[in-house]
């Protein structure tokens, strides 16, 4: 027995190097247990959604504006290629990882997506058996608007096109056939707008593809309705379009570029301020002219045309002189000077014979001017510029700014030069003014300091450096607050068990050395009187157990286990 004795108080005394995890675990009260696992399960979701988070791919748009025929076909595909996306804008976008786009867009390119809700020429590539010349027309006829589309959809301001074609068939046996024509229907961009020459390239466009198509019979037509071709697009001369009003920019500002050009040498730079107002005329004028004037000078006339009647009466003289061609000769050029009076018609001669009467009329050629004028259209009308200088400025010794005005010859020097900067006309009612002011200079205002939070790079900083900071001081909050708590707990109330049971063993000790002490009952031959000390001492054990069952429990396991050991 007092070999078992030192067993007890030699595993009694260091527990920690018998007892393993799982004997520690489960000395742990309900409580413990509970806030261990807490601890454990939340360490593991802040994990799980810190890793989920910094998983998220970057979404990138792979398509958008699509159809619904078109977005379903685009999902179909994605789905067969086993990319993930999602969908944005009510289905209208969709979207896919941005390491993943551009192979994305190839492949589904190679299987023809998406079609931009628009066929073209791929009609005619599966060719059809039984088809009338009615059908086939129609079919060509839908291809060449398909591929006119597409054309159309190509320009950057546009974002979509549809194109109807009215193609009459033609009739040998008809004298005039009736023209094609063609009518455009664009939807632009959000903010973006066509000018002439893009509506024009669009006209032409289409005329040129579709023959005997006159320009003239292409409408091209906005999706707010407006008409953007053809005469009536022009109707309104009231307001101008954008291309007049940036030409009218643009040469204000090359006014202001001259002005401040030839004035910056002189006042230095910063010191000059120029505003140019620019009346252009848009208006197209043609002009026709024809001016008659009067035969002036001493030069001879020319004759236009000359009228010769003559009459006679009774016997005229009888045929005299040589006969012959020589006597037949037409006479000679007739000239009269320009300011002369008219030639006397002959007077009616007497003759022997009888009367005869002859009169002559000439026309001369009139003085006539024939002058055609076209205006060009964006000619300058008026011009008005309002130029600041700024006075001379000086620091004196104390640090403070006066400011001096320019001298009166410097400001008429000035003045002509802003004169010749513009090509300054009285005739055409020019006006100039130029003034020297002191320029009040603000100081620039300093860059405001934005908090890091709020910088622009904060948020790719905290998602690759801020989260996995983030998540070990929630790891070590939860180790060092939960469960290293849980644990020491758990340590002290194994201590103070282990120095209850070393307390109780020093006293069960001390009773087992006194019962070892006394003669056993059989060998004295005695019987044992109820007040006697092995009595007292089953009493002290019985106590003792009550007391202290876990300790009791502990050295009947070490004697159990130590005589296994003695039987093996």
């Amino acid at each position: 027995m007092a070999d078992n004795a030192l067993a007890l108080s030699s595993s009694a005394a260091n527990p920690a190097a018998s007892a393993s995890f799982v004997e520690r675990v489960r000395s742990f009260s309900p409580g413990q247990i509970m806030a261990v696992l807490g601890g454990v399960a939340a360490l593991i979701a802040v994990l799980a959604v810190s890793l989920m988070w910094t998983k998220e791919p970057d979404w990138r748009v792979l398509f958008s504006g699509l159809g619904d025929k078109d977005a379903g076909a685009v999902v179909a595909g994605l789905d067969k290629l086993q990319v993930p996306y999602k969908l944005s804008e009510g289905g209208g976008a969709i979207m896919v990882p941005g390491d993943r786009v551009h192979d994305a867009r190839l492949k589904l390119a190679s299987q023809g997506l998406p079609k931009g809700g628009t066929v073209g020429f791929e009609l005619m590539d599966t060719p059809r058996f039984g088809m009338t010349q009615f059908q086939e027309r129609l079919q060509y006829q839908r291809g060449l608007e398909g591929e006119l589309s597409r054309s159309i959809g190509a320009l950057g301001a546009v974002q979509s096109a549809r194109v109807h074609l009215a193609l009459p068939a033609q009739n040998t046996f008809v004298r005039e056939n009736q023209k094609p024509s063609a009518s455009v229907l664009l939807n632009l961009h959000p903010g973006r707008s066509l000018d002439r020459a893009q509506i024009a390239g669009i006209v032409h466009l289409v005329a040129s593809s579709v023959p005997e198509l006159s320009p003239k019979q292409v409408s091209v037509v906005d999706s707010s309705g407006a008409l953007l071709s053809g005469e009536d697009a022009s109707a309104d001369k009231t307001s101008l379009d954008p291309g007049q009003i940036q030409y009218v920019s643009q040469l204000e500002s090359a006014y202001i570029k001259r002005i401040t050009d030839i004035l910056e040498p002189i006042v230095g730079r910063g010191n000059v301020r120029a505003q140019v107002k620019a009346d252009v005329d848009f208006n197209h004028t043609e002009a026709t002219i024809e001016e008659f004037k009067p035969n002036n000078g001493d030069q001879p006339a020319a004759i236009r045309s000359t009228s010769t009647q003559e009459a006679s009466n009774g016997a005229g003289a009888a045929a005299a002189g040589v006969p012959g061609a020589l006597s037949n000769q037409p006479p000679g050029e007739s000239k009269a000077p320009i300011n002369g009076a008219n030639p006397a018609p002959q007077a009616a001669g007497q003759s022997a014979g009888g009367q005869s009467n002859r009169s002559a009329v000439t026309n001369f050629e009139v003085d006539k001017t024939v002058r055609y004028t076209r205006n060009a259209t964006g000619s300058v009308r008026r011009i008005s510029a309002a130029v600041v200088v700024n006075q001379k400025a000086a620091t004196d010794k104390g640090g403070k700014t006066s400011f001096t005005a320019l001298p009166e010859k410097e400001m008429e020097q000035i003045n002509a030069l802003v004169r010749e900067a513009i090509g300054f006309s009285k005739d055409r009612g020019d006006s100039i003014n130029v003034v020297n002011a002191p320029f009040k200079m603000e100081e620039a205002a300093k860059p405001v300091d934005l908090p890091f939070w709020k910088q622009p790079e904060a948020g790719s900083m905290i998602k690759n450096i801020g989260m996995p900071v983030a998540l070990l001081l929630i790891a070590l909050a939860i180790i060092f607050g939960v469960i290293r708590p849980a644990l020491r707990r758990a340590q002290v109330a194994r201590e103070e068990a282990q120095a209850a049971a070393t307390q109780s063993e020093g006293r069960l000790n001390a009773v087992l050395d006194d019962t070892e002490a006394l003669p056993a009952p059989e060998r004295a031959g005695v019987p044992l009187l109820p007040n006697q000390a092995p009595n007292e001492n089953v009493n002290d054990l019985r106590t003792f157990a009550k007391d202290n069952p876990a300790a009791v429990a502990l050295i009947v396991r070490d004697w159990m286990a130590g005589g296994k050991a003695e039987t093996q």
